[in-house]
C-alpha cells in the first residue's frame, strides 16, 4: 500500500497570522484546496477550543472538501458515549465515510480537564470502556443496557449508523504498557512517538506485540509525525525533524518508510505557500523514490546500487 500523507495544522497560529488555522474562513478554504490537491490524504482537527468545537470544525471541513479525510481528535469524559456515537455517526454519514477518530488521553482544552479521572491506568481504562461502547452502539441493531466502571447506559441505541458502522477507523498512540494494551485492542492506526530509527522500530514491535494478544497484529497501520522545516511556523506538535531542500527531506524519510510506516503526519507547514511547496516537491519526490524502490526490488542488484548512492548523498 502506498504511503499516505496527513496534514497536521499548528495548534498555534504562525508568526504574522491574524488567526489560527481554521478561523479565517476565506484562507482556510484556500488552504484546504491546496492540501487536497497537493497529495495529502487526510487532515487532523485538534483545535484547542475543545471537543465540541472540534466536532463542528470536522463537519465544516468535510462539507468544504470532496475527498479529504478528517482525523477528528477526541477524548473520553466530556460527552456521554450514546451522544458521541450519534454525533460521530451523523458526521461520518454526511461525509460519505471520510471520518476517522483520533483518541487521546489528555484533553486539549483546560476547561475539559476537570472531567479527567486521576491516575494513568484509570484514564486508559475509561478510554477502553468508552471505545467498547461506541463500537457496540455503532453495531447493535437493538437497544442495550450497560453498567460499567465509568458509564451506565439504559436502552443505548444509535438508529442511524455511519457508513462504516463499528469499523470507523480508530487512531491511538502512547508508550506505556497500559496505553499499548488499549491501543492493541482498539487501534486501526497507531500514531508513533518521534524518535530515532531504532526507537521507532522498537515501539512498533511493542505495539505489534500488544495487538497480537488480541489477534490483531496484522491489522495495525503506523503513522509517524514529521516536521518539515520550511519556516518558523509555530507548532506544539512533537515530531521527527526533517530539514533541508525537498530532495534531502524526502531522502531522510525513506529510512522510516522502510520500517513499514504507512503514513507521515506532516506538521509545521501552515501557510498556503508552504502547503503548496511541500505537496508539489517533498511529497511528490518521496512518492517517486518509494515507487522506484518497489520497482528495483524485482531487479537484482539495482536496489543495492541505488541504496549505496542514497547513503552517500545523505552523508
Amino acid at each position: 500500500m502506498p504511503i499516505e500523507f496527513t496534514h497536521v495544522p499548528g495548534k498555534t497560529h504562525p508568526a504574522g497570522a491574524a488567526v489560527p488555522f481554521f478561523y479565517d474562513f476565506a484562507e482556510t478554504a484556500t488552504k484546504l484546496g491546496l492540501i487536497e490537491d497537493g497529495g495529502f490524504r487526510k487532515i487532523v482537527v485538534d483545535d484547542t477550543a475543545g471537543l465540541l468545537t472540534n466536532m463542528d470544525l470536522a463537519a465544516q471541513v468535510l462539507e468544504r472538501t470532496s475527498s479529504l479525510e478528517v482525523v477528528l481528535t477526541h477524548w473520553a469524559g466530556v460527552v456521554e458515549p450514546t451522544v458521541a456515537a450519534r454525533q460521530l455517526a451523523s458526521i461520518d454519514r454526511k461525509s460519505g465515510g471520510r471520518l476517522a477518530l483520533r483518541m487521546i488521553s489528555e484533553p486539549l482544552n483546560d476547561d475539559d480537564a476537570e472531567t479527567r479521572p486521576v491516575g494513568h491506568t484509570v484514564i486508559w481504562q475509561r478510554i477502553d470502556e468508552y471505545l467498547v461502547l461506541l463500537k457496540r452502539l455503532w453495531l447493535n441493531d437493538r437497544p442495550f443496557d450497560h453498567e460499567g466502571a465509568f458509564y451506565s447506559i439504559k436502552g443505548g441505541y444509535v438508529p442511524r449508523k455511519g457508513p462504516h458502522g463499528a469499523d470507523l477507523v480508530i487512531r491511538m498512540g502512547g508508550q506505556s504498557g497500559t496505553a499499548l494494551e488499549v491501543a492493541g485492542r482498539h487501534a486501526d492506526v497507531f500514531e508513533l512517538a518521534p524518535g530515532s530509527i531504532d526507537e521507532v522500530r522498537q515501539l512498533m514491535e511493542r505495539v505489534r506485540g500488544a495487538a497480537a494478544e488480541h489477534g490483531r497484529a496484522g491489522k495495525l497501520r503506523f503513522a509517524l509525525p514529521v516536521r518539515i522545516h520550511q519556516s518558523a511556523s509555530a507548532t506544539s506538535h512533537k515530531a521527527v525533524d526533517v530539514a533541508g531542500p525537498p530532495a534531502q527531506a524526502a531522502l531522510s524519510l525513506l529510512a522510516y518508510a522502510a520500517l513499514g510506516i504507512d503514513e507521515f503526519m506532516i506538521v509545521g507547514v501552515d501557510s498556503p505557500r508552504e502547503i503548496a511547496t511541500v505537496g508539489r516537491e517533498t511529497i511528490a519526490l518521496l512518492r517517486n523514490s518509494l515507487a522506484r524502490r518497489e520497482t528495483d526490488a524485482f531487479q537484482p542488484g539495482a536496489f543495492a546500487s541505488r541504496s549505496s548512492l542514497e547513503t552517500r548523498a545523505a552523508g
